[in-house]
């Protein structure tokens, strides 16, 4: 691929943005969203940055009623022109508290109470939808290991690293995909990335717990066959890990992605065993474990 400046034009849109695959690019001439993606930008923030957007517009609604209470006045027991009581009104009309010390006794006033009930009502039903759809979003907690590991596993090279379900329960009819990218140049001197499928020993994982190891047989139909740390890093080749199931608590679908760079692929090595029997002979599960590698020795 050509080397070449980004545009320089204002008039061109241009964004530094974070790839599904975990890396920065950049979009040149990117059309602007607006507020096409508001509810799946609400959906990605955090519980705490949620509920400060809620607060903060639950504010601003607030501030902009209690100017014009103030502007408009026709309230009863609010000091003329007193915006501090003008907003208490505002909070009380909205939050339907109603002390009673303060109520409308103009015209004006009365038509921005039924306005403000009218915001309420709406600012309300919003914000519940919103924050239920937080609550009914399945996010996964799927652990995968820090490195992939290439070694020898009945006597055939084999590329494996370990996946496993972070919560209480399992993950159930687990389907996981593997996917190798790397640099390419065709022989008209063209440079393009391509995609690869890894086939797998064992594609399926019908009750997904804590611990399970994939593993991808490098034979000669493999797109990994014959390459070594080198030539990864020299081609760019990262390997991505799509997993799906039903979390089998809620009996809703999971998904989770994972990136392997050049750099987390070690050749020669393989994880430490995690199993093993205890003094009492029940299995036991060191989690500790779980991303540790050793050099095949």
């Amino acid at each position: 691929m050509e080397r070449r400046p980004l545009p320089t034009d204002p008039s061109v849109r241009i964004e530094k943005v974070r790839s599904p695959s975990g890396f920065d690019v950049w979009l040149v001439g990117v059309r602007p969203q607006r507020f096409a993606d508001l509810y799946h930008s609400w959906l990605k923030l955090t519980w705490t940055q949620a509920f400060g957007v809620l607060a903060g517009a639950y504010l601003v609604v607030n501030v902009v009623f209690g100017a014009l209470f103030t502007l408009a006045g026709g309230v009863q027991n609010a000091a003329p022109g007193s915006y501090r009581d003008a907003f208490a009104f505002s909070i009380q009309t909205m939050g339907t508290i109603g002390y009673g010390a303060m109520y409308p006794q103009s015209m004006l006033a009365e038509g921005l109470v039924a306005a403000e009930s009218v915001v309420s009502l709406i600012f309300t039903a919003l914000a519940t939808g919103l924050v239920f759809a937080r609550f009914t979003r399945i996010v996964s907690r799927v652990l995968f290991t820090t490195h992939a590991v290439v070694g020898p596993y009945d006597g055939v090279p084999t590329l494996s690293f370990r996946v496993g379900n972070d919560r209480q329960g399992s993950v159930l009819d687990a389907q996981i995909e593997l996917t190798l990218t790397r640099l390419e140049r065709t022989k008209e001197g063209t440079s393009f990335y391509r995609s690869y499928d890894l086939p797998l020993v064992r594609a399926k994982n019908n009750l997904l717990t804590r611990s399970f190891t994939v593993m991808h047989r490098i034979d000669e139909g493999s797109a990994l066959f014959g390459t070594t740390p080198e030539s990864n890093e020299e081609n760019e080749v990262e390997i991505n890990v799509f997993l799906r199931g039903v979390d089998d608590t809620t009996h809703q679908p999971i998904y989770a992605h994972h990136r392997f760079e050049s750099s987390q692929i070690l050749y020669g090595h393989r994880h430490v065993d995690i199993l093993t029997i205890a003094p009492d002979g029940l299995l036991a599960l060191d989690q500790r474990d779980f991303d540790r590698v050793e050099p095949v020795g």
